[in-house]
């Protein structure tokens, strides 16, 4: 099969019918083997009906349906799992999206060589207070991330190389860092292609500001993983160790500040009474509880299942 489309929705009943027709178009003029994967997110409305009657009548239209509502990331993960496509493509199901940009996503992929192509939505239809955020986050994303060529990380128009998807995990809300966790994953031909942003049609926005203030603090988890996940001890016991040899230094100089008062005749007082004293022991203290969270990170880390998995592309034995 060529392409398999996944599509994550909650709430699109009226959307479906116009968008798989698009699709159905589009596929049949290039020739292309295809299926439509519908993953609908626990929706209120008519949604799943609607899929009922499309997979009825194509057997290219398949569907998954979620009892409630767990979120893209969720829906694309289980999409993944099902896709049998060399190329899958990935898009919203608001019609913001165009299908007509499949040809080419298709294109890159197979014949230029790109594991993984997201969509760059240059011109928007969004308000200002959307689309200002978005600048500023895919900002600090590329600075994180080092992809450096990527404008718009949370595009929902994506085409992947098979082995892209089916190698990568896909969780919590790590949806706008599918670029982000196929180069951990050691996919590190990433393109870029600007595609057509359509206003909405139908129905309103999912998506509220909180997305941008969860976006940032994923951005800050997934890189401290991809940093520090299997060896928590370089991070954690650095700063314990230099926490403490701090404090302990400085308890050591408070103590020697005090005999030098002692025997050159100056008033002094106890190392109990100085403010430094305490700030130093808590300093000590800090530092050992780091280098310690440090010690058990690696005592979960050896015994994680995880430990020994490593993307290996060919082998010749």
């Amino acid at each position: 099969m060529d392409i398999s489309v996944v599509i994550p929705l909650y709430n699109e009943e009226e959307s479906l019918p116009e968008l798989f027709a698009w699709i159905q178009r589009v596929m049949d003029k290039n020739g292309f083997s295809y299926e439509v994967i519908f993953v609908n997110d626990g929706s209120t409305d008519r949604s799943w009906q609607v899929i009922e009657e499309l997979a009825a009548k194509h057997e290219e239209a398949k569907g998954i349906k979620f009892r409630r509502n767990y979120g893209k990331s969720p829906a694309l993960f289980c999409g993944f799992e099902k896709a049998q496509g060399d190329v899958v493509i990935t898009m919203d199901a608001d019609l913001q999206d165009s299908p007509d940009e499949i040809p080419e996503l298709y294109r890159m992929i197979k014949k230029d060589g790109y594991d993984l192509v997201s969509g760059y939505k240059k011109k928007r239809y969004d308000p200002l207070s959307k689309t200002l955020p978005t600048k500023l986050f895919n900002a600090t994303a590329r600075a994180v991330s080092g992809i450096k060529n990527l404008h718009d990380f949370n595009c929902g128009l994506k085409a992947y190389r098979k082995d892209v998807i089916k190698n990568i995990e896909v969780y919590g809300e790590m949806h706008r860092y599918i670029p982000y966790l196929a180069k951990n994953a050691g996919f590190g031909k990433i393109g870029e292609k600007v595609v057509h942003h359509q206003a909405r049609k139908y129905g309103v926005t999912k998506f509220g500001l909180n997305r941008f203030v969860n976006g940032y603090l994923d951005l800050i988890s997934l890189w401290f993983l991809s940093k520090f996940g299997v060896k928590p001890m370089h991070i954690f016991g650095f700063l314990g160790s230099l926490m403490f040899i701090f404090g302990f230094l400085a308890v050591v100089g408070v103590g020697v500040h005090k005999l030098y008062a002692m025997y050159s005749g100056q008033p002094y007082i106890l190392v109990t009474d100085s403010p430094y004293f305490y700030l130093a022991l808590t300093t000590m203290i800090l530092g050992t509880q780091l280098f310690l969270a440090g010690f058990l990170g690696e005592m979960i880390a050896r015994n994680s299942t995880e430990r020994n998995k490593y993307q290996v592309e060919k082998e010749l034995f």
